[in-house]
């Protein structure tokens, strides 16, 4: 069994706080194939409340998180665009090593993300 695991955060940049209450979506990418392995909400300090993919489910391969930027930049009265700049923000990465901790935080604003691999 792998000791690794996947975590993120998710911080609002242009408000300077935790990004609470955005959906987050885990895919496993195989091919042309988009398996979807779990689904959660950022909690209050914008993180879930658990690994999103424990110790008991990681392995090597190619993922993809997509966070829902719209639907939070909706929830918190950011003025609407029609179509909104950021949306659906997806971030692929590799896993390489089954007993690493993988982190891969957002830094979110209405007009621009960024992201790295964290610690």
């Amino acid at each position: 069994m792998a000791n690794g695991y996947l975590t993120t955060h998710v911080l609002d940049t242009a408000r300077g706080q935790p990004a609470s209450g955005l959906p987050i979506t885990l895919y496993r990418i195989e091919g042309d194939t988009r398996e979807t392995l779990a689904q959660m909400v950022t909690n209050a300090d914008g993180r879930t409340d658990a690994p999103i993919l424990p110790k008991d489910q990681f392995a090597t391969g190619i993922y993809e998180l997509v966070f829902d930027a719209g639907s939070y930049l909706d929830a918190i009265d950011t003025p609407p665009e029609t179509p909104r700049f950021l949306d659906q923000i997806p971030l692929r990465f590799g896993v390489s090593d089954p007993d690493a901790h993988y982190h891969v935080p957002l830094l979110l604003s209405p007009f621009g993300y960024s992201t790295y691999r964290g610690s």
